[in-house]
C-alpha cells in the first residue's frame, strides 16, 4: 500500500512537471518576405527554435495565386515564409534580428537581382503585441542611423496566407548546387555564420 502511495505521488509529480513545461513552451507565427523566399526559408529552417518555415505569397488580392501570377506583379502579393517559433527557445526580437541582417530593408521592391513588387521587403504580424514590437525595432534601427537609407519594410496584419507549390519548399536542401542556390544562398547563410551543408540547429 505504502509503495503504491508513492509510485502515484511520483506520477503525479511527473505529470504536473509535464504540464508546467507544456504551459512554457508556446508556438507563435509570424511571415516575414525580403526577395527570394527561397533565401529566407533556407535562412530559418537553420535556426534554433524555429519549428517550420513554410514558403508562400501574402499581402495581395488573388485567391490561390500561382508562382508565375505572382510574378506577373498583377495579384499584389509578396513571396513570403511562414515561420512557427517556440517562444521558449528563441524570442520574437532575435527573428527579426535575422531578418533584418538577412535582407536590405532600405531597398524598394529589390533584392540583389531580384526585382519586382512580389520581391518587397514586408512583415505580417498576427499579434498586436508583434505590431508593437516591429515598429519599436524598426525606430530604434531608424534611430541609431544602422542604414544610411530609410527603411521601406511594409508592416501589415496577416489575412491569408497562401503556401507556394510544393517544389518552393525546401528548395535550397532539395536543390543545394542549383546557380541560384550556390552563387545567393550559400553565400548569404555563410554570411550569417549559418550552415551552408546541413540543417544543423
Amino acid at each position: 500500500m505504502k509503495k503504491a502511495l508513492i509510485i502515484s505521488i511520483f506520477i503525479l509529480l511527473n505529470l504536473g512537471g509535464m504540464g508546467a513545461m507544456e504551459q512554457k513552451r508556446k508556438n507563435e507565427s509570424i511571415v516575414l518576405g525580403g526577395g527570394c523566399f527561397w533565401c529566407i526559408e533556407a535562412v530559418y529552417e537553420r535556426i534554433n527554435g524555429i519549428e517550420s518555415a513554410v514558403s508562400g505569397y501574402a499581402g495581395g488580392t488573388t485567391e490561390q495565386p500561382t508562382y508565375e501570377q505572382v510574378c506577373s506583379g498583377l495579384t499584389g502579393h509578396a513571396e513570403v515564409v511562414k515561420i512557427e517559433y517556440d517562444t521558449s527557445k528563441i524570442s520574437f526580437k532575435e527573428i527579426l534580428d535575422i531578418f533584418f541582417k538577412a535582407h536590405d530593408p532600405t531597398s524598394e521592391n529589390r533584392q540583389g537581382a531580384d526585382v519586382g513588387t512580389q520581391y518587397r521587403s514586408i512583415i505580417l504580424y498576427t499579434t498586436e503585441d508583434q505590431k508593437h514590437q516591429i515598429q519599436q525595432y524598426i525606430q530604434d534601427l531608424t534611430n541609431r542611423k544602422v542604414y544610411s537609407k530609410p527603411i521601406v519594410t511594409h508592416i501589415e496584419p496577416l489575412k491569408v496566407f497562401w503556401p507556394a507549390e510544393d517544389y518552393h519548399q525546401n528548395y535550397y536542401e532539395q536543390h543545394p548546387y542549383a546557380g541560384y542556390c550556390r552563387i545567393v544562398i550559400a553565400p548569404k547563410l555563410d554570411k550569417l555564420g549559418l550552415p551552408i551543408d546541413s540543417l544543423l540547429k
